[in-house]
């Protein structure tokens, strides 16, 4: 199975990025930046909030209804002329949702690692968080899940399962921060920042960027 990062170099994660680029009126280069980062992050967050039954159901629920994947089945559509007020309203409640009260270090780190505001990276991520739980609905319907095993085994699978050590302390150090930012600050320079990491999310990312 294709990781979710695959995702942003395929057809669809292009039209993805310009898209989205385009309702937030920010450059492609950074738009692209930040979703590299933040998908993982929502799908790590996704994937604790699945640990438990009830959180697992719930995520089972929304995407066998609302987040069945027929979002993707039109993108173009979706972000010619600007996208609906309902798709970025379900955005901030899946943000809320998935993140609680990460979501604002969340935005702030990634905002600070992507040289962009935080209001900016929020935009972006409203308008992302709908379309990943799209992509989401569509892998749960063509790999059968239905159970609880099966939603975390998917998640894995989708963030990297075998990731490296130092990308699953970056996506876990992100959503553990109290806020303060000096703990994600320190995580995101190491893996994100330093050349020296070539595996797992830093140098993927490292790649991508071209640092």
């Amino acid at each position: 199975m294709s990781g979710i990062l695959d995702l942003l170099n395929s057809d669809l994660g292009k039209t993805l990025i310009s898209g989205v680029a385009g309702q937030t009126n920010q450059p492609q280069n950074k738009t692209q930046d930040v979703l590299t980062m933040a998908l993982p992050v929502l799908m790590q967050a996704m994937k604790r909030n699945a640990a438990t039954p009830e959180g697992a159901q719930g995520l089972m629920s929304a995407l066998n209804n609302k987040h069945d994947g027929s979002i993707l089945d039109n993108l173009g559509g979706l972000f010619n002329g600007g996208v609906d007020d309902n798709v970025l309203n379900d955005g901030s409640k899946i943000l809320g949702h998935v993140l609680g009260g990460k979501q604002q270090a969340v935005e702030n780190t990634l905002g600070a690692k992507a040289g962009m505001d935080a209001g900016s990276v929020a935009q972006i991520l409203k308008v992302a968080a709908p379309i990943l739980m799209g992509v989401l609905g569509k892998q749960t319907r063509q790999n059968n899940v239905s159970n609880q095993s099966g939603i975390t085994d998917l998640l894995g699978g989708l963030i990297g399962g075998s990731s490296a050590s130092n990308e699953q302390s970056f996506l876990e150090s992100i959503l553990d921060a109290d806020g303060d930012g000096s703990v994600v600050d320190d995580v995101a320079g190491m893996v994100l920042g330093g050349s020296k990491k070539k595996g797992g999310l830093g140098g993927l990312l490292g790649g991508l960027f071209g640092k």
